[in-house]
């Protein structure tokens, strides 16, 4: 079976490392992350105050949430949790990974905070006591036109994921009660507005997925495709990327509701560059057919685009088709139907594997519409008949058309069940399944 490089790994695949080596790591990235975070918030400060054409975004309801002083302490203990998360770590390449989450939110919310400045509108009232104090020292270094995204929110998202893989089941509940107390701080300190919050979680997000938790980065090994089919659909996902996006800013100067376009733009230019030569990695599935929090939700639009597409080709076929001993062809499973088989071979590396669903699962994920790697598909067809020893199994991706088929074509002539892939193919066709070939190729799994 391949390695999937977006599985999750038991922290004791990864080499074990002194702690020594972990603190110094973490101390290194705070050097370097803590003047980094206050030069570019200050200079993108800096920009927007000498701008008179600075706007802002609020929703008439906003006026009616409360000034609540108190919640200045949770939204100041962020700063904590910072730092601390950077030597909560078990290795060097967390450390690493968790700088990059937080450089990476840096940079994008600072680079719209200078090309689209905002600035928060309410003022608040005179605050005595601890409260006042920290306010006043908020106030010292940010100043009102850091808006949307919220990199406060970015950060907690952050940050949130990060301990919830390490708290027990006694603390965690108080953790998720704690964030949820930083999140609702932004507005009742008045800091920020509320575009701000959705913004910055789809930011946080895409900060989680461009740096996983465990295994590969999802653009490691990417090289541009050659192949021409490839680019073709690159290049259509790129363009509706563009026009989500244009949608977004355009409507934007109508409503602010139109900003929420800027969720399936990201996932379009995500796929865009599966196509261009990234693969699969991009949607971070497992080879038991789980996805990583932050592909769940980024890559949410574009599911439930794929999820209307398998209804609309296949609404008026049979889910599954008997081909041979045991073996069934067919299109992405529910939960139900899926734990009417021994085993499930899941080619869809856009789709995750149903909630309840209970049988063995043995994923392969593939792009659609484009050759799979011959190894891998070679090691589909091997899983195939081990698992068939055991029960009946179930061969999907989307539609059960492609990718699907060319497994289980595999498998037939490797097995001796038919004497040539034009055999293959018609035995799949007599099954009552229209199938579509594409050649997998030599190159290695990516």
């Amino acid at each position: 079976m391949p390695t999937n490089p977006d599985a999750s790994q038991p922290a004791a695949i990864l080499a074990a490392e002194p702690y020594g080596r972990v603190v110094v790591r973490a101390a290194l990235w705070l050097a370097f992350l803590a003047p980094f975070f206050y030069l570019t918030y200050g200079f993108a400060n800096w920009l927007a105050s000498r701008r008179d054409d600075v706007g802002s975004i609020v929703f008439s309801w906003e006026h009616s949430i409360p000034f609540v002083a108190w919640t200045i302490l949770p939204y100041w203990s962020i700063n904590l949790f910072h730092g601390l998360s950077l030597l909560l770590n078990d290795n060097r390449q967390g450390v690493d990974r968790l700088a990059g989450r937080y450089l990476t939110a840096q940079l994008v919310a600072v680079t719209c905070f200078i090309l689209f400045p905002l600035t928060a509108t309410f003022v608040r009232p005179e605050t005595t006591g601890l409260p006042g104090f920290m306010f006043a020292v908020l106030g010292g270094f940010d100043k009102p036109f850091n808006q949307a995204p919220s990199l406060h929110i970015a950060l907690l998202v952050i940050i949130w994921d990060h301990w919830r893989h390490r708290l027990g089941r006694l603390l965690l509940p108080l953790w998720h009660g704690w964030c949820f107390l930083i999140g609702a701080s932004v507005l009742t300190t008045w800091q920020h507005h509320f575009i701000d919050i959705p913004t910055g979680a789809l930011l946080g997000l895409f900060a989680l997925w461009l740096f996983p938790r465990n295994g590969e980065l999802p653009f490691s090994d990417a090289r541009l495709t050659s192949d021409g089919k490839a680019r073709r659909l690159a290049l259509s996902y790129a363009l509706g990327a563009v026009l989500a996006l244009a949608a977004a800013a355009f409507g934007a100067l109508f409503s602010a509701v139109a900003l929420f376009l800027l969720w399936p733009a990201l996932p379009l230019a995500i796929v865009a560059l599966a196509y261009a030569g990234a693969g699969p990695k991009v949607f971070q599935k497992s080879a038991d057919g789980s996805i990583t929090l932050a592909s769940r939700i980024l890559l949410l639009p574009y599911r439930l685009g794929a999820r209307i597409n398998i209804r609309a080709w296949t609404r008026n076929l049979a889910p599954q088709v008997a081909v041979a001993d045991g073996v069934f062809l067919g299109r992405f499973p529910t939960a139900s139907e899926a734990n009417g088989f021994g085993t499930v071979i899941d080619l869809a590396a856009e789709l995750e594997r149903p909630a309840g669903a209970t049988c063995r699962w043995i994923a392969f994920p593939m792009v659609d519409l484009l050759p799979p790697p011959l190894m891998m598909q070679q090691q589909a067809a091997g899983a195939l008949e081990k698992a068939r020893r055991d029960g009946t199994v179930l061969v999907c991706c989307a539609l059960g058309f492609q990718r699907s088929a060319g497994v289980v074509a595999e498998w037939l002539v490797a097995s001796g069940r038919a004497r040539t892939p034009a055999l293959a193919r018609e035995m799949l066709s007599d099954a009552g399944r229209p199938v579509h070939f594409v050649e997998a190729t030599e190159r290695a799994a990516s």
